[in-house]
């Protein structure tokens, strides 16, 4: 009987071992995401959870009383079987299976499956926490008293809530899980407020727009031939802005023959504007408040710097829309042999995520500003260099201005250190 009573005791005492870890290690998210679905065993486990300095002295309470109790019961057995001399070996023998079989076994189990051992726990917690609720809280008041002293109490426990990083650790560790492009997708999500408007702009001189100073023939044309579908609208100057036109509204006054510059600025939205270096997410929300799909970015003197829209925020999350990389990067046209003929306008990002050179991105925007800023002078045509490890030849300038260069990124070199 008595040996029954001990094998009995050691397996409360596993239970006890196993179930607080199970608990502890339970993932709160996923704890979270199954209790609101109804799950009952995570319910309780969640209510449990919210005050684990309770739980703890719950666990511990039963763990220690069977523990102290089964080495009592061993004392009499080893008494009753070898007399005072069979106490060591007892003592020793009940170490050696409270550590296998009630410790690292089932701790080792809950770690594995926390699920499966913290849901069955919780109901039984559930009441036993309620039959002995009042020396839990003498308990739990004494060890509060104790970490005051230590300046800790129970609500500086810091909660789940997981850092950017942390964030990004998780999306990255998803695995399976998640697929390869939705962890780009929600990790370019992370990265919004790194990247400001003008790193994805279009810059001032590549605006395309309607000026009301030319003949409303012309005017028509670029109506006719515009691959977007609202245009900004400036008087004399992309600096005077009058609006935004939405293409379709003026197709639809010029069908009906009332098109002229009067109605043009009576059609047009009110511009909106956006100050240099605001980061991407804020733009974003502001996009979405504001009900607007496009915007000017302007310095700090109200200069218009560029144009940006909500296309092209989004694109920074989902990545471009086309598939093939020669043609999301229109400014890099392949070659035969493996170079590419590229824009000095390209944006130095665009070639980064689309043709996954390993560019500089924490200059110049450009690939003209890159070359200019890394040779400090305007180069002449013909001139070569090694910009990131990649051979580049200078084709073209124009003005001050690169306009067209050649770049080898098949004859990469690995830059060296110093």
């Amino acid at each position: 009987m008595l040996f029954g009573i001990l094998i009995l005791l050691i397996l409360l005492s596993a239970f006890f071992s196993g179930s607080e870890t199970a608990l502890m290690t339970l993932n709160r998210y996923r704890l979270r995401h199954r209790a609101r679905d109804g799950h009952r065993g995570a319910l309780r486990a969640e209510k449990l959870l919210q005050r684990p300095d309770r739980l703890i002295g719950l666990i511990l309470l039963g763990n220690n009383f069977v523990n102290i109790l089964a080495s009592s019961l061993a004392t009499i057995i080893a008494i009753r079987l070898g007399g005072e001399g069979a106490i060591a070996i007892g003592a020793f023998l009940l170490t050696l299976v409270i550590l296998v079989f009630a410790e690292v076994a089932p701790k080792t189990l809950a770690a594995l499956r926390p699920e499966r051992l913290a849901f069955p726990a919780s109901l039984v917690y559930t009441p036993l926490l309620k039959l002995l609720y009042p020396l839990v809280w003498v308990v739990n008041g004494i060890a509060n008293a104790l970490l005051r002293l230590l300046g800790v109490t129970p609500d500086d426990a810091e909660g789940n809530v997981l850092s950017k990083e942390e964030l990004r650790t998780v999306v990255m560790e998803a695995g399976a899980m998640i697929p390869k492009k939705h962890q780009k997708m929600l990790l370019s999500i992370l990265d919004l407020e790194k990247v400001e408007v003008e790193d994805i702009m279009v810059p001032r001189n590549e605006i395309d727009g309607i000026d009301l100073q030319e003949p409303l023939d012309e005017i028509t044309r670029e109506l006719h031939n515009s691959q977007y579908t609202r245009l900004p609208v400036f008087d004399d100057g992309i600096d005077n802005i009058v609006g935004l036109i939405h293409v379709r509204q003026a197709m639809h006054a010029l069908s009906r023959g009332e098109l002229d510059k009067q109605t043009i600025r009576a059609i047009c939205d009110p511009p909106y504007f956006i100050p240099e270096g605001t980061p991407l997410n804020t733009q974003l929300l502001n996009f979405q408040r504001k009900k607007r799909r496009t915007g000017l970015v302007v310095d700090e003197y109200g200069d218009v710097l560029g144009l940006v829209t909500m296309a092209d925020l989004l694109e920074e999350i989902v990545g471009e829309f086309t598939t093939d990389p020669s043609d999301s990067v229109q400014d890099a046209q392949p070659q035969e042999d493996g170079s590419y003929l590229v824009s000095g306008s390209a944006n130095v990002k665009d070639l980064v995520r689309t043709l996954h050179w390993e560019l500089p991105t924490d200059g110049p925007r450009t690939l003209n500003g890159l070359i200019i800023e890394y040779l400090e002078a305007i180069p002449e045509p013909g001139t070569s260099l090694l910009l990131g490890g990649y051979p580049i030849e200078i084709l073209q300038t124009q003005g001050n201005a690169v306009r067209m260069v050649r770049i080898a990124p098949q004859a990469r070199r690995t830059p060296q250190s110093g």
